[in-house]
């Protein structure tokens, strides 16, 4: 199973009042493994960022002024998500900005190019009643952040990475066991009209019957013979 795992940043709190993306970061995970591949892209929003935004992720519109806009990294984006689960930390958020990012490039809708997994959804079916930010869920299963001063895309789409595996870490035992059967199915479908039938030589014969010999003395008599 192909897994990306993705965050973004953003100007602000609101699409709907013209905010937009301006930083994606996609990581992925390859048979719970994660790759060496990413997908990184600081994005030039065409608008000014939030006060309350830039305190989270330490962007400005002048820091970004001479970075692509959405509309030149979009394709190079869908590419890298198509198909695949896409895992994000409270998706709802960053959807609604994907989708809005789309629309304005008559691109549909997100979701028509893979499906979503939310993991603040699963940590808090797992976690009830518990905090459930990436910050906690770090501490909760032991994914070091020490590192992360502010947010950022790339960053985050790390550590939720490594948290995400370890949420779902029974799932490996599982993978196991339906490997094991399905190799049990395989095993059952062999056409035994197409094996080979080698008779015993004269030799093993004698050497099964010594085999024998020597159970039937020692047992005083073995269930061997008496079953033939």
């Amino acid at each position: 199973m192909r897994q990306v795992v993705l965050d973004t940043e953003t100007t602000g709190l609101e699409p709907r009042e013209g905010h937009r993306i301006l930083e994606v970061g996609c990581v992925e995970i390859l048979g719970r493994r994660i790759t060496e591949r990413r997908l990184h892209h600081r994005i030039n929003p065409e608008r000014e960022v939030d006060e309350g935004a830039a305190a989270v992720h330490g962007m400005t519109l002048d820091d970004l002024a001479g970075e692509p806009k959405f509309a030149q990294v979009v394709d190079e984006l869908l590419a890298f998500v198509r198909d695949a689960e896409v895992i994000i930390h409270n998706a709802p958020f960053d959807v609604e900005f994907l989708d809005a990012e789309l629309a304005r490039l008559d691109r549909g809708r997100f979701t028509d190019h893979c499906r979503v997994t939310d993991t603040l959804r699963l940590a808090r079916e797992l976690h009830p009643g518990k905090r459930n930010s990436l910050d906690a869920l770090c501490e909760r299963y032991g994914v070091s952040n020490r590192h992360r001063t502010l947010h950022g895309a790339l960053l985050d789409a790390g550590l939720l990475a490594e948290v995400y595996l370890a949420m779902t870490r029974g799932q490996d035992s599982l993978a196991m066991e339906l490997d094991v059967a399905q190799a049990v199915a395989d095993a059952e479908e062999v056409d035994v009209s197409r094996l080979v039938l080698l008779p015993a030589s004269p030799d093993e014969i004698a050497a099964h019957e010594a085999v024998l010999d020597a159970i039937d003395k020692e047992a005083k008599g073995s269930v061997w013979r008496r079953a033939a």
